[in-house]
C-alpha cells in the first residue's frame, strides 16, 4: 500500500487521548466497540460506529485514542475535527479513503450543507467500498441530525450508534485517580472530592487542572493534599 498524502492538517493528537487513559462510566459499551473496531476485520456494520452525546462525554477522546491505537501499529488513520477545519472546504475529504481509519469529530456541523454532505455521502461510499474503518461523532443521534440528503441520512443509520453519557460524581473521581495513577500521583478520595466540589465540572477541565497540580507538585516534591491544593489554586 502507498503511504498516504499527508493532508496539511495542523491538527494534533493528545498524547493522553488513549485508550488506557479513559474512564468508561456508563460508557463501556461504547469503550469495546471501538476497540474491537480498531482490532478486528470485521463486516462493515462492525467498521462503522457513531458516538453521540453533549460536548464533554469523551466522545473525542474515543476518536483520538482509535487514531492512536492505528497509528501506533503503522497503520493509516486521520482523525478530523470539522468544528476546527470546516473553512478547509469540502476538497478536505477526497483524499481520505486511503487511510485504514477515519475518525470524523463533530459531524453535526455540516449539517444543512448541501456540498459538505454529498461529500461525506461519497466518502462514505468510498470507504465502505474499500473495506475501510469509519468512526463518527456528533452532538445529536444520526436520526435528530438535521441532515438534508436522503442518501447520507440513510447511510448514517446503518452504523452501530451509542449514545455517549457523562460521568456521575462518583465516575468523575474514579476517572481522575486513573489519570492521576499514569502520572505516578496518587489522589485520595478527600482530596478528589475537594476538587470536584471546587474545580470546574467538565472532565477536559478537571484533566487539565491535574496536569498543573502535576507540575506543582514535582517543583516543589510535595504530595497532593488539600493544603498543598489551596495554597497552588488559590482556593
Amino acid at each position: 500500500m502507498k503511504p498516504p498524502i499527508q493532508l496539511p492538517l495542523g491538527v494534533r493528537l493528545r498524547d493522553d487521548a488513549t485508550f488506557i487513559n479513559y474512564y468508561p462510566g456508563a460508557n463501556a459499551a461504547a469503550l469495546g466497540y471501538v476497540e474491537r473496531l480498531c482490532e478486528a476485520d470485521a463486516g462493515w456494520t462492525e467498521s462503522l460506529i457513531y458516538l453521540w452525546g453533549k460536548q464533554g462525554v469523551g466522545r473525542s477522546h474515543l476518536l483520538q485514542a482509535a487514531t492512536h491505537r492505528f497509528q501506533q501499529r503503522g497503520e493509516p488513520a486521520v482523525y478530523l475535527p470539522l468544528a476546527q477545519l470546516l473553512d478547509r472546504g469540502v476538497e478536505l475529504l477526497d483524499y481520505l479513503a486511503q487511510y485504514e481509519l477515519v475518525c470524523i469529530d463533530d459531524l453535526h456541523v455540516i449539517a444543512g450543507k448541501a456540498d459538505w454532505e454529498e461529500a461525506m455521502f461519497h466518502l462514505f461510499n468510498r470507504l465502505r467500498d474499500s473495506g475501510r474503518r469509519l468512526l463518527l461523532a456528533a452532538s445529536a443521534s444520526p436520526r435528530e441530525l438535521p441532515i438534508k440528503l436522503p442518501d447520507l441520512k440513510s447511510r448514517l443509520t446503518l452504523a452501530l450508534v451509542f449514545q455517549m453519557r457523562g460521568l456521575s460524581d462518583e465516575d468523575k473521581l474514579r476517572a481522575l485517580q486513573l489519570r492521576a495513577s499514569r502520572r505516578g500521583l496518587h489522589l485520595t478520595d478527600e482530596v478528589g472530592h475537594f476538587i470536584l466540589t471546587r474545580g470546574a465540572r467538565s472532565m477536559s477541565a478537571l484533566f487539565d487542572l491535574l496536569e498543573r497540580l502535576d507540575q506543582a507538585s514535582l517543583q516543589a516534591q510535595r504530595k497532593l493534599t488539600i493544603p498543598f491544593l489551596k495554597e497552588t489554586l488559590g482556593w
